[in-house]
């Protein structure tokens, strides 16, 4: 059983809470036996786990104490379990039909969030450009619920996008369309921006239509990006029956 919150391996985990890391060393990782059973159902590589006995009946790993946990936990309550897992690999799906791209997104919450309600929508895949987070931060994986263990997740830039062959539908507050005014029965791309200040006008200029959603707020302007991306991914459901 590891004691010692200096032990090498805690340190490891430790730096895998940083983005920059996670990048290099194409691992990151799932905390709680939800995540974890998750990530292994969905079959990704495991390097690591770590469980404390005290706090969960887990098969398998290595055993730490709870005081280690604690340590290793970017949660301020530990569930108990942790594992390095090794980050997925995709690719841009050839055929796609329904895609979602998130532009400079910020909050990781809202980027799992956007996660989970692509995969719910039957996205092909969700497409990560000019991230300020990234989802394998564990907020990220927490509020996907799981979902960027199975769906694919791209990073790309704006001329990976531009070339798309699905048409582009940019999320815009105050454009003239609706969003139910676009015909997402083709194969469509939608774009999404950050929270604060939306899609930049060189992104904006890649789309063939900019629609907004119909509003009847006292004071709010905008929804949220992973709201806006719900609106606009079950409108597309809705008109593909």
């Amino acid at each position: 059983m590891i004691t010692s919150p200096d032990n090498p391996r805690v340190k490891e985990v430790l730096r895998l809470r940083k983005a920059r890391e996670r990048r290099r060393e194409g691992l990151f990782v799932a905390e709680g036996p939800r995540e974890v059973a998750r990530a292994r159902e969905a079959g990704l590589a495991f390097r690591a786990v770590y469980h404390s006995p005290t706090l969960l009946d887990w098969d398998g790993g290595e055993e730490v104490s709870e005081r280690v946990l604690a340590r290793m936990s970017y949660r301020a309550a530990p569930e108990g379990v942790l594992a390095i897992v090794e980050v997925p690999r995709h690719e841009l799906p050839a055929n796609a039909t329904l895609l979602l791209v998130a532009v400079g997104i910020e909050k990781p919450g809202n980027l799992g969030a956007m996660a989970r309600t692509a995969d719910a929508a039957g996205a092909d895949a969700l497409l990560v450009a000019d991230a300020r987070s990234d989802p394998w931060n564990p907020n990220a994986i927490r509020a996907s619920t799981g979902a960027v263990f199975t769906l694919p997740i791209v990073a790309v830039t704006r001329e990976d996008v531009g070339g798309l062959d699905q048409q582009k539908i940019a999320a815009v507050p105050g454009a003239a369309a609706r969003h139910s005014d676009a015909d997402l029965t083709q194969p469509t791309a939608i774009l999404v921006g950050a929270e604060d200040a939306g899609l930049a006008e060189e992104w904006r200029a890649l789309a063939e239509l900019e629609v907004a959603i119909p509003m009847h707020a006292r004071s709010v302007d905008s929804l949220n990006a992973s709201a806006a991306a719900a609106v606009l991914l079950f409108e597309a459901v809705r008109q593909r029956g």
